[in-house]
Parts: structure tokens; sequence; C-alpha cells
């Protein structure tokens, strides 16, 4: 047939993969990183927070706790101290992007959950110290809707 156009119906098929919220996993969140002996929010870090901050308003029946850690090169007490405070920086900046405050909770564990085998007196690399120092959070529990709170 020249000169007409013949026009077809086309279907496409799209297979859309969500990860399960899995309740009391800890999920890794990539590039949050402090400078030493600092718990400000940096802004490589702000970028991360920003992505959370999405899930928790495309979730909005979630409820988490976000974890900061520390590696082990200063005393316990001191990396414990550390570690709540960024964690507690990391729920007030989330809170700030209109999160609701009894949705997250902050809690540093120290090196008490290292990753890897640099604990006190053991010679490690940078990068080895690194992976220890992260931010992490956790779904604790996920409300049904119209279920009181």
């Amino acid at each position: 047939m020249i000169g007409k156009r013949q026009s077809e119906n086309m279907y496409v098929k799209l297979k859309l993969e969500m990860e399960k919220i899995v309740v009391n996993k800890p999920i890794v969140l990539q590039n949050i990183y402090y400078d030493l002996d600092k718990w400000d929010i940096r802004p490589d870090a702000a970028v991360e927070l920003d992505h959370l901050v999405q899930v928790m308003n495309d979730n909005p029946n979630i409820r988490i706790e976000l974890s900061s850690h520390t590696d082990s090169r200063a005393d316990d007490h001191y990396n414990d101290v550390l570690s709540q405070k960024r964690a507690e920086a990391a729920v007030a900046y989330i809170v700030a992007h209109g999160i609701a405050s009894d949705r997250i909770t902050a809690k540093g564990y120290g090196e008490r959950q290292l990753i890897n085998q640099c604990s006190n007196g053991v010679e490690c690399s940078e990068e080895q110290h690194q992976a220890n120092r992260r931010t992490e959070f956790k779904v604790v529990s996920v409300d049904t809707p119209g279920e009181a709170k």
C-alpha cells in the first residue's frame, strides 16, 4: 500500500522489580562519609540521605532505625558518642526534609558491629577501616494502613 500508513498496536511488557521490605535487615547507605571527629552532614552524604527521604515518602507506613558505626581506632566510649552524634545528625537531616520524627530513630553502635577483622590492635589499611565507618538503616516496623501509631 503506497502512500498509506498502516497502524500497528504495540504492546510492551515491563517487569518492575522492587526489593521486598524486610523488617530488621540492615541496608547500608552508600557514600555517607564524615570528616574525622565530626558528625555534620557533608554535601556528598546529603545526596544519599535525600534518597532515603524519598524511600520514606514512597513508603509512609514504614518506621526505621538509622544506625552509625565507627572503626576501632579510638576508645570504646568515644566511638559510642561519635557514632550516636552521627546517627542523630542524619536523623535531623531527614526530619528537616519532611519526615515525621516518630518514624525514625537514631542509634550509634560505635565499634561493636565491625564488618571485618579490624578490631583493636589489628593492623588494617585505611580502606578496611573505612568499611567499618558506615551508616545503615533498617525497617523496624511496617504499620498497617489505618492502624493506630
